[in-house]
C-alpha cells in the first residue's frame, strides 16, 4: 500500500517546505509516501466560493483511481489520539489493496462531489489551522504513528 497526501495549492513559506521535506523523508524508511500537489487555480476573483469548490473538486476526482480509499481531512470527521491514528493505519494497511489517499482542499473545503467520492472523512483538530500547517501536522502525525507501529522511542505516550 501507498499512502498519498493530495492537496490543494503550492506552500509558499519556505520552513513549511523544509520540515515537511524533513518527515517525508523520514516516512520513506516505512512505507511509500508521495505528496501531490494541484495548483492553486487561476483568476479566482471572479469565482464565488462554490464554484471555486467546485472547480478545485474536479482537480481533486481527476487524481483519484478507481482503487483508491480517500480520506478527506476535514473539520467534521472523526478526531484520533495518535496511538489510536496509528491503529487506523494499521488497519487500513491490510483493508487498502494500492492507495490511500488522504486530502486536504483549498480554502474553502470540498465540493459535493468531493465529498460524495470519499470513503471516510477524519480531523487533525477542532482548531482550524493554515492550510499550510495541516500538512506539516499531517506528515508528522503519520511519521509519528509508523513510529508507534514499528515501536520506535520517537512516540512519549
Amino acid at each position: 500500500m501507498k499512502i498519498v497526501l493530495l492537496v490543494v495549492g503550492k506552500t509558499d513559506a519556505s520552513y513549511f517546505v523544509e520540515a515537511v521535506r524533513e518527515y517525508t523523508n523520514r516516512l520513506a524508511h516505512y512505507i511509500p509516501f508521495e505528496m501531490v500537489v494541484i495548483p492553486d487555480l487561476k483568476n479566482v476573483r471572479n469565482l464565488s466560493e462554490s464554484q471555486q469548490k467546485e472547480k478545485e473538486g474536479d482537480l481533486i476526482l481527476k487524481q483519484i483511481q478507481p482503487s483508491d480509499y480517500m480520506v478527506l481531512l476535514d473539520e467534521r470527521g472523526k478526531m484520533f489520539s495518535s496511538l489510536d491514528f496509528a491503529s487506523y493505519l494499521e488497519r487500513k494497511t491490510h483493508a487498502v489493496p494500492k492507495r490511500l489517499v488522504f486530502v486536504i482542499g483549498g480554502p474553502y473545503g470540498f465540493s459535493e462531489a468531493v465529498y460524495a467520492a470519499s470513503s471516510e472523512r477524519i480531523s487533525l483538530s477542532p482548531m482550524t489551522f493554515s492550510h499550510q500547517m495541516v500538512r506539516l501536522i499531517f506528515v508528522e502525525q503519520l511519521y509519528r504513528a509508523m513510529t508507534i507501529l514499528h515501536n520506535e522511542p520517537y512516540h512519549h505516550a
